[in-house]
């Protein structure tokens, strides 16, 4: 039986890092976590039996740093999780230039580092990146100027990744996950029960009232997307860009007044 492969994962200590830490760990691999701070790396790295990273995963010299210590413990690089980001909120009247700078630096720039310092291990390894950028990559969302503009870039980004790649055996996909329970996103469903009344459940049923599924996704549902693109199993893929959104990407919004009318019940 070979070695057993060899995942370094961006923003791994939460949500949809930790889940796919967790479910890559439990298909045979060896996991590596990068953060920014050291708790929630550590933690993850214990439960997988990994190796934790802190850094900046903008920083080319973090990135470096990071890359090279997952090689010399583990000989090898097979496959990267590009999930680190952050949010943003602003409108083009009251965004700061320099917020959307900050955005782009960690949610593009930081993909595009890392990917650059593991390169010469994954042409080694013929192996596969995964960026995980979001349908607001795809849709615009309202006073989410830098954050939507960070993940469309994101996709671009793993698609041009994809085409120059790909005749030198490495692949490159991205995932798009729509509303998923994580302490990002439960923090920001806080804040709209804030708003609207009442709790977190009414946030999240409010924010999937129409789409197709009629609920948020789990961090694990969003993760086994993510292992199955690193896999084998997905050998033939490349350049996709697969949502993980319950359906809303499929919704005409302009159509929703009809919901109902004629539909199964």
């Amino acid at each position: 039986m070979g070695e057993s492969p060899v995942a370094l994962i961006t923003g791994g200590g939460t949500g949809i890092g930790a889940s796919t830490a967790r479910l890559l760990a439990g298909a045979g691999w060896r996991i590596a976590v990068m953060g920014r701070r050291s708790g929630p790396v550590d933690a993850i790295a214990v439960e997988t039996d990994g190796m934790a990273v802190t850094g900046d995963v903008a920083s080319a010299d973090d990135a470096k740093r990071a890359v090279d210590r997952v090689v010399e413990r583990c000989g090898r690089l097979d496959g990267v999780v590009l999930n680190a980001g952050v949010g943003g909120i602003g409108g083009l009247a009251d965004l700061d230039p320099s917020e959307f700078e900050s955005v782009l630096r960690i949610n593009v720039t930081g993909a595009l580092v890392v990917a650059q310092a593991a390169l010469p291990h994954l042409l080694d390894a013929r192996g596969a990146i995964v960026t995980v950028s979001s349908v607001a990559g795809l849709r615009a969302s309202p006073e989410s100027l830098g954050y939507c503009s960070s993940k469309a870039a994101l996709v671009m980004l793993t698609q041009c990744m994809a085409l120059d790649l790909g005749p030198v055996g490495v692949r490159a996909n991205c995932v798009c996950p729509g509303w998923t329970r994580t302490p990002m996103a439960d923090g920001e469903m806080d804040d709209l029960a804030a708003g609207i009344g009442g709790d977190r459940e009414g946030a999240y049923a409010a924010v999937t009232e129409n789409v197709p599924l009629r609920r948020p996704a789990s961090a694990d549902e969003v993760a086994e997307s993510i292992v199955w693109l690193l896999s084998e199993r997905a050998s033939a893929v490349n350049g996709a860009v697969l949502t993980v959104d319950g359906g809303a990407s499929t919704v005409d919004v302009a159509t929703i007044p009809f919901n109902g009318l004629g539909s199964p019940s």
